[in-house]
């Protein structure tokens, strides 16, 4: 990236904007362009908020790399989501944009209708397969004349290794699917791809009093359900997967007469959930399973493959990584990314390859560390120079437009859904989001009033208060507010547009912790459920 040269000067500057030079006092115009932008941002950070937190900043032409603006741009920060950047960037560098995973169901060949040996379900990662695309193997298999098979159904999800969960990934976090466990063989909840969780869907019964009735997706018997849930006249459900096996309990009441409400939460060893799911379809499509279940296992060599399924394409899923800022789908890609450079999907194969993706456009990998896909990890350390080195690189990749319009959109989608709305930035700003607690980041592409095309970056780090978005947004209004002739007190005009919280709630938010149960606050408005966005 191209560095701003700052010229110092020996006269001056007096605060009403004038000049003392020999004495004289002489009108000084109101600074513009590069230098007012500074001025309107350097404002922005005076906020209470961030005294004793840690944050960087950096404005670059996203063509150049010129520097506009930097305020501790090389200090490493935690990220969060903004992790997400170098991941989906290694991805489409590393495995191009039609890149898709196989799934594949292997075995002897069938003779009258009898696979003679053990059925092999091998998955090479795919986190976005779903029930129906484990139905649609099993009635290929019918199709093709099975109807039993002699031996066992065998998972294999030795594409990846079983080390399931990231480097200091929070204990309470774990039952959320947003620190789901990863896996080369699993199963989505649903059309938000959330891979190896399930949907519990809790809805009233047919009076006051009545027992809750429950509900899963994908349909299974490896997740137990505990329920003590009753129908009442408000719905204030929980619902708890406990630490250390897959019993899942729902408690509360849900209101009756509604559509009742639902959770989504990840379990222990998705590889056996995804063969439950499977031996579950085999016997819908009329196909007997003599054996059992194995897991874990290699599929041998020579087998014939009987079905497969294909997954939507590279191009296609990174915004469904990117735009609600899906964990689980970054984390399987991360790995991804290590077994098509090495043979096995490791955390640290995976950071290999994303910085081998990186690297060629111009990041330097050095002062940095990436330990997973999604950012839930707090050793993940990127600075804000580096971000912005990677958007300002991307530009010149034949994947740049896959990856740009894949980043949610200011008032329009994704995590930026509800955020810059009436403001230069609504429509413009293309971003990731981070959000984590006391971690916040916003990293992304904006057109200035001139029509020049910016990047910015944004990492804050060790804030006691609720949230800072409103900072980052502020920031975000300003670069596009930015022009040659803009001063500082018309950008600061623009950016103050965005609202500031009231400070006293926001001090209270940040004293509540989370019930059992609940999700902690602050972090990527997709997450809950339903969205907050």
């Amino acid at each position: 990236m191209r560095k701003r040269t700052l010229i110092s000067s020996a006269v001056a500057v007096t605060a009403v904007g004038a000049i003392t030079i020999a004495g004289t006092v002489v009108a000084q115009a109101q600074e513009t362009g590069d230098e007012a932008l500074a001025a309107a941002i350097d404002a922005i950070l005076t906020d209470k908020r961030l005294t004793d937190s840690q944050i960087g900043v950096t404005v670059a032409d996203a063509n150049t790399g010129e520097v506009l603006y930097e305020h501790n741009g090389a200090k490493r920060g935690i990220p969060g989501s903004n992790d997400k950047l170098t991941t989906t960037a290694a991805a489409l560098e590393n495995l191009g944009g039609d890149f898709a995973y196989t799934t594949e169901v292997a075995g002897d060949r069938p003779a009258d209708g009898v696979v003679a040996g053990d059925l092999y379900l091998r998955g090479f990662g795919d986190p976005t397969i779903l029930e129906a695309d484990y139905d649609k193997l099993a009635q290929d298999l019918a199709d093709r004349g099975v109807s039993t098979i002699d031996g066992d159904l065998v998972a294999d999800d030795t594409a990846f290794d079983s080390v399931r969960s990231g480097a200091e990934w929070g204990w309470s976090d774990l039952q959320f699917t947003y620190a789901a466990e990863v896996s080369a063989l699993t199963v989505a909840s649903g059309d938000d791809y959330n891979a190896g969780s399930v949907r519990v869907f809790v809805k009233p019964g047919a009076a006051e009093g009545d027992p809750a009735q429950i509900s899963l997706a994908p349909a299974n018997d490896y997740v137990e359900i505990v329920n003590t849930a009753t129908t009442g006249t408000a719905t204030n459900v929980s619902v708890n997967r406990d630490p250390h096996d897959n019993v899942i309990r729902v408690s509360g009441t849900v209101k009756a007469g509604t559509d009742g409400t639902f959770a989504t939460r990840s379990v222990i060893e998705p590889t056996q959930l995804a063969a439950d799911v499977f031996a579950d379809s085999l016997e819908e499509a009329g196909i007997t399973l003599n054996g059992d279940l194995r897991f874990g296992e290699a599929t041998p060599q020579g087998l014939e493959t009987l079905a497969t399924h294909q997954s939507m394409t590279l191009a296609e899923l990174e915004p469904v990584i990117l735009k609600p800022s899906n964990a689980s789908v970054a984390e399987a890609l991360f790995k991804t990314l290590g077994y098509e450079a090495s043979g096995l999907g490791t955390f640290s194969s995976g950071k290999a390859a994303t910085y081998a993706g990186i690297e060629p456009h111009g990041v330097d990998t050095g002062p940095v560390r990436q330990v997973d896909g999604s950012g839930i990890s707090r050793h993940n350390m990127l600075t804000t120079n580096t971000l912005a080195d990677l958007l300002v690189g991307a530009k010149k990749a034949d994947w740049f437009s896959t990856w740009h319009d894949a980043l949610p959109i200011a008032c329009e989608d994704g995590t930026l859904a509800s955020r810059m709305c009436g403001t230069a930035a609504a429509g413009n700003v293309r971003a990731k989001t981070g959000s984590m607690t006391s971690v916040s980041a916003l990293s992304g592409y904006v057109t200035d009033a001139d029509g020049r095309e910016l990047v910015f970056s944004v990492i804050v780090n060790d804030f006691l208060w609720s949230t800072v978005k409103d900072i980052e947004d502020k920031i975000a209004v300003a670069v596009a507010s930015h022009s040659t002739e803009a001063t500082e007190a018309e950008i600061s005009t623009f950016s103050s547009e965005i609202d500031t919280p009231d400070f006293a709630e926001l001090e209270a938010e940040a004293e509540e912790l989370p019930a059992e149960g609940e999700m902690p606050a602050n972090l990527e408005c997709t997450w809950y459920e339903p969205a907050v966005c």
